[in-house]
């Protein structure tokens, strides 16, 4: 496993034995089921066109024309949010179920991260080619695997900024 150190290790969390394995899992597991919701006809374009397009009309003043791409910008951001924050819950995961804590991120857990965001993403995409209101497209997979591969970048670097923030140094 390649490991980058970004604290000392006699700074680092060690691992609790108790800690237990659904703890680690159980808001990735939450996060899952609010996307496999997000998946039905319940939120499918129309649903959710329905829902915010009054909003839109009454405190924008659009018309449905100059609301379609607002509406398909806004469900392409719920992908983006969505899955970066899929991947950021499954890194949280398999950092916590990993045997000891040498460091704050390893590039197999990110890249596992992004897998099973991948994987996630691919299914729901299939699911949703069964329901006649909603479409699944390879885009989408693809525009939620990048987010996955970015939310990883940012977790890399808040982990590297927070490790080199300086220390506070009590007054006597």
């Amino acid at each position: 496993m390649t490991a980058v150190r970004l604290e000392e290790p006699e700074t680092l969390p060690t691992q609790s034995p108790n800690r237990g394995w659904a703890r680690a899992w159980l808001p990735t597991f939450l996060w899952l089921v609010v996307i496999a919701i997000e998946s039905t006809d319940m939120l499918s374009s129309n649903h959710t066109g329905n829902l915010l397009y009054p909003l839109f009309r009454w405190l924008l003043g659009v018309t449905p024309e100059q609301f379609e791409p607002i509406h398909a910008t806004l469900r392409k951001m719920g992908h983006v949010v969505g899955y970066g924050t899929l991947s950021v819950l499954a890194f949280r995961s398999f950092r916590a179920n990993a045997r000891q804590l040498q460091a704050r991120w390893s590039v197999t857990w990110a890249r596992n991260a992004v897998v099973l965001t991948a994987a996630v993403a691919s299914l729901d995409e299939w699911h949703q080619s069964f329901i006649p209101s909603r479409t699944g497209t390879i885009r989408d997979v693809m525009l939620d695997t990048c987010a996955a591969i970015a939310a990883q970048f940012l977790v890399y670097f808040f982990l590297r900024m927070r490790s080199h923030r300086p220390t506070q140094v009590a007054s006597t």
